[in-house]
């Protein structure tokens, strides 16, 4: 399948996880062809005994079915309708052989056709497979002979199905993978952006002010939006990348590529805070790296967006206290501001959408976040993250 034509997920239920890879065709091929080979040949060879003209095609007509089944899952309709021609040839040279053993090939190919294609063509295949019943009351198969050809062919097509739902509930759930992972992107795109304009605004409204008296300010405060503007679309860059076509192995975009969101990150991120006249205080314990790369991103996360929230929203705050733990068993966050809720609201203003973001990356990685306004005044998001089971 063509990556570059058609995103992951979209395989249609049939063609469900694409083409099998080249080992599995191989694999059914040589155990299709040992079947067919051990069961039909040996009652070929058997019933042909007394007759080498007869044997020596019906060997010949066996061995065709044997090398029809090498393209079983690129063309089974083709390998179907050539496998029964032949199977109904030996078993007119052959009346001692089965019915049924002489279109063994024949339901190898219907199981592997009503596995790959659409429900209306293998229930035609099937229709036709069910023609030759009749022939076997006038062979003198009888009843049962009849009856066990049809409860084999009915078998195959079954087996068939079976594997067709199997592959459709693996391309449902590529899909769900792929849209929920799209949905993280997204929620990661909304972070960024958030806190990456929010500190460029404050830069910008600064370089504002000072713009007249002191241009040195100003040229500061513009070179740091340059360089927020800049880290901002190298993050955009990694994240869009999950929507495109994989990399060649020779491409050397990873060598030079900057490390993505961490906690090992943090100063960088408090630098940009900071930058704004906002006092940041880290405080750290425990150690950071090593992480599973899941819980890493979330509490980098939640970190940067409580600190938009705190340029955004917190009035009159002018010192925020950031304080990661990690332990065996846990990362736990909390970020705690000096400033002050809105009247008549528990959160500030405008804050809703980013508690639920941080709320949503806690739920993700199996943790719990609280927020909310402290009795002193201030407040405080403060999170607590699994580590064993994440990845």
């Amino acid at each position: 399948m063509d990556r570059n034509s058609r995103q992951p997920g979209e395989a249609s239920a049939g063609e469900a996880g694409g083409e099998p890879p080249a080992r599995v065709v191989r694999a059914l091929w040589w155990g299709s062809a040992g079947l067919v080979l051990a069961v039909l040949g040996t009652a070929v060879v058997v019933a042909g005994s007394g007759d080498r003209g007869r044997l020596s095609v019906a060997v010949v007509l066996v061995l065709v079915q044997v090398a029809a089944l090498r393209w079983q899952v690129r063309a089974p309709v083709a390998v179907l309708a050539m496998t029964a021609a032949t199977g109904l040839t030996v078993w007119a040279l052959l009346p001692e052989v089965s019915l049924t053993g002489a279109l063994l090939a024949a339901q190898v190919a219907l199981c592997v056709l009503s596995a790959t294609k659409q429900r209306q063509v293998s229930l035609r295949a099937l229709a036709v497979m069910c023609l030759p019943a009749p022939l076997g009351f006038g062979a003198g198969g009888g009843p049962a002979g009849v009856t066990v050809y049809l409860l084999a062919v009915l078998l195959a097509w079954t087996v068939g199905q079976w594997r067709r739902a199997q592959r459709a509930r693996a391309g449902a759930e590529m899909r769900r993978a792929v849209v929920e992972e799209r949905a993280r992107i997204a929620r990661e795109v909304h972070d960024v952006v958030a806190h990456t304009l929010s500190v460029m605004v404050i830069h910008a409204s600064a370089a504002d002010d000072v713009f007249t008296h002191r241009p040195d300010q100003a040229r500061q405060a513009l070179r740091t939006i340059e360089t927020g503007a800049r880290s901002a679309l190298a993050e955009l860059r990694l994240l869009l990348h999950a929507f495109g076509p994989d990399e060649s192995p020779d491409e050397e975009a990873d060598e030079t590529r900057e490390p993505g969101p961490s906690l090992a990150r943090l100063d960088e991120l408090a630098d940009t805070v900071r930058a704004t006249g906002m006092t940041v205080r880290l405080y750290r314990e425990g150690v950071l790296h090593g992480l599973p790369t899941t819980v890493d991103l979330a509490a980098y996360r939640i970190v940067q967006e409580a600190l938009t929230n705190t340029l955004r929203h917190a009035a009159g705050a002018d010192h925020v206290a950031v304080r990661v733990t990690v332990e065996e068993e846990c990362v736990e966050v909390t970020v705690v501001d000096n400033g002050r809720a809105s009247q008549g609201s528990s959160v500030p203003v405008g804050a809703g959408r980013g508690l639920v973001g941080m709320r949503e990356r806690a739920r993700l990685v199996g943790g719990s976040l609280r927020a909310g306004p402290l009795t002193g005044g201030g407040f405080e998001v403060a999170a607590r993250l699994p580590v064993e089971g994440a990845l």
